[in-house]
């Protein structure tokens, strides 16, 4: 299969991106594949490393400020250009959007030239430039239920996020291996990088009331907020990190996690059915995450805590309930499973097989 894919500007759209192309590169060994994305986004640097050839356009959201919006019609037309260009030389059997305002010429581009198009969708909300681009392609897979009405019925596929399948493939870590006790449950504290320094900021003092507990606090502070949290000093049982490649492997032994609600963190908390704490950030598009955040609160598979409502001894209140009560980590997991789609590379792969089978009769 020859494959042109568009991801771009957040880990939310790129690595469940990764995710259909390893499943497909999984199923079809001699498959040759295109990454459009951004000149100056993420994307930019992650895919080349992985060996995926890479072709970027400068392309940038619109923005509330009017003046800056000619710059972005401008880039608009030359992408579409350069988008013509690419997928005539590439000639693919299908193309794919996964999200980001990147994605709209290259969909476009690729329907006007008679392409099989596919889009995936990570959030509760659907972003802007995948509802816009609803109407130009072939079919939309979308990771929550409630995401379904969404979008045209007729084209909508729950196929759940396909970085869930590849969190499952995943070896847990040894605990021993940072620190850890073997014995002592985990709670996992990750927040992303948006509105991370509020929330850093929130727990430098929060921390210090788990001091004595029967269980320990791993919290990964991420590379931009360590050496702020680590001029302060923190109980034995509380442990900080920067960073951790492949948190995936820690989740399999964490026991509850406190996260931000991003789509993908989600995909892999259902997928591991890890119980979890969320507190969506609120510095992102149409307050997604908090929506994110609703779907699995409403059907009692996790708690939630809004930014705004971080007030003394909230988090830690909430974290030493919830860790000692069984029956409710119990009933969490339990609703987790119940929303898993643990096959979600191969519910895509299987649904890309069909549409681009009914280009070729």
């Amino acid at each position: 299969m020859r494959v042109i894919i568009s991801a771009g500007g957040t880990g939310g759209h790129i690595y469940p991106a990764l995710a259909i192309l390893n499943k497909i590169k999984e199923k079809e060994p001699d498959s040759e594949f295109l990454y459009i994305g951004t000149h100056n986004r993420m994307e930019k640097d992650i895919v080349p490393n992985k060996g995926i050839p890479f072709k970027s356009i400068e392309m940038y959201g619109f923005s509330k400020k009017i003046f800056k919006n000619f710059k972005t019609v401008k880039c608009l037309f030359k992408a579409f250009k350069e988008c013509r260009k690419i997928i005539k030389n590439f000639n693919p059997d299908i193309v794919i959007g996964v999200g980001g305002y990147v994605t709209v010429p290259v969909i476009m581009s690729a329907k006007k030239l008679g392409c099989k198009t596919f889009l995936h969708e990570q959030n509760a909300l659907p972003g802007k430039s995948n509802k816009f681009l609803s109407k130009y392609c072939d079919m939309i897979g979308v990771s929550f239920e409630s995401s379904l009405d969404k979008f045209p019925l007729n084209k909508a596929v729950m196929t759940g996020n396909p970085c869930s399948e590849d969190a499952l493939k995943v070896p847990a870590i040894l605990k021993s291996d940072l620190g850890l006790s073997v014995t002592k449950k985990l709670v996992l504290i990750v927040m992303g990088s948006l509105g991370a320094g509020r929330v850093s900021k929130y727990l430098e003092d929060e921390l210090g009331r788990f001091a004595g507990k029967d269980y320990e606090i791993l919290f990964v502070t991420g590379k931009g907020s360590y050496d702020e949290v680590m001029k302060h000093s923190y109980p034995s049982n509380v442990k900080i990190i920067p960073f951790y490649e492949g948190l995936t492997k820690v989740m399999k032994k964490t026991d509850l996690m406190v996260s931000r609600a991003g789509a993908s963190t989600l995909s892999e908390l259902i997928a591991l059915e890890v119980p979890s704490i969320l507190i969506p950030s609120p510095y992102v598009a149409n307050n997604h995450q908090y929506l994110n955040a609703l779907d699995l609160v409403n059907k009692k598979a996790a708690m939630m805590i809004e930014e705004k409502d971080l007030k003394d001894g909230v988090l830690f209140e909430k974290v030493d309930s919830l860790i000692h009560d069984d029956i409710k980590l119990n009933e969490m997991k339990n609703n987790l499973k119940k929303m898993q789609v643990k096959d979600s590379a191969s519910i895509i792969y299987d649904n890309l097989k069909k549409i681009v089978s009914n280009n070729e009769k």
